[in-house]
């Protein structure tokens, strides 16, 4: 069966990665979590000085930086899935804390920054069989992706999800802080210059406030045998 490549995109807590893990796991796909590297990136940039104490980033020092920060997925055979790595140190756990959430989309929004980690993403996922999540999938980083989606769920779930993932990890914040870091990344995302969060015209939309991970996986594991359907039916009549 000819491998493609899917592209999911959408805002954060809607599942993206969730989805892209159970599909790779499925199809035997490598996936790639592209958020996961801008936050290597900031892991990086914070504990290096790069950021300051009032949240501004000295853009010119992470600039000169970017040359000694690699960021790379290792697989692990306990979760059977890739953990994050910056410079050989596993950081999976470090990047997902509220310090780095909240200053992640500023570091994604610089433009060299970007620039290296789309070449990066573009050179992994080049052979195919492959699942990327991010903001700009379908848009930049493989525009001509043979699925897009792009995820999307109600305030309040995406909220109690990002609360019960914290608590999960013994963070704990309130529901409120919680709803304003999200509402702060949607900003940022959204009204970035280097490539924002939009969706792609030919993504197919994937609300799932309401409906179940077994629910989603099967709905998206159908779109794509139905892409394949068509695929050979067209190579059928040449």
């Amino acid at each position: 069966m000819q491998k493609i490549t899917i592209a999911i995109d959408g805002y954060s807590s809607c599942g993206k990665s969730t989805l892209a893990k159970a599909l790779a796991h499925k199809l035997n796909y490598n996936y790639i979590d592209t958020g996961a590297m801008y936050r290597a990136v900031t892991v990086y940039a914070l504990r290096n000085g790069i950021i300051n104490a009032d949240k501004t980033i000295n853009i010119e020092k992470l600039i000169s930086a970017l040359n000694d920060i690699e960021v790379t997925f290792v697989f692990n055979p306990e979760t059977h899935i890739s953990d994050t790595f910056l410079n050989n140190e596993n950081v999976e756990r470090e990047i997902r804390n509220m310090e780095v959430s909240s200053i992640v989309s500023k570091i994604s929004s610089i433009k060299e920054v970007r620039e290296k980690m789309v070449a990066l993403q573009r050179k992994m996922g080049k052979s195919k069989g492959v699942i990327l999540d991010g903001r700009d999938i379908g848009t930049n980083v493989f525009p001509k992706a043979e699925l897009k989606l792009f995820m999307t769920a109600d305030n309040d779930v995406r909220a109690n999800r990002r609360l019960n993932e914290y608590k999960s990890k013994g963070q704990y914040f309130t529901l409120e802080e919680v709803k304003q870091s999200l509402y702060q990344r949607d900003q940022e995302d959204i009204n970035r210059k280097e490539n924002p969060l939009m969706k792609a015209e030919d993504a197919i939309v994937l609300d799932n406030s309401d409906i179940s991970r077994e629910e989603q996986l099967e709905f998206v594991l159908k779109l794509i045998a139905d892409l394949q359907f068509i695929s050979r039916q067209e190579q059928s009549q040449h």
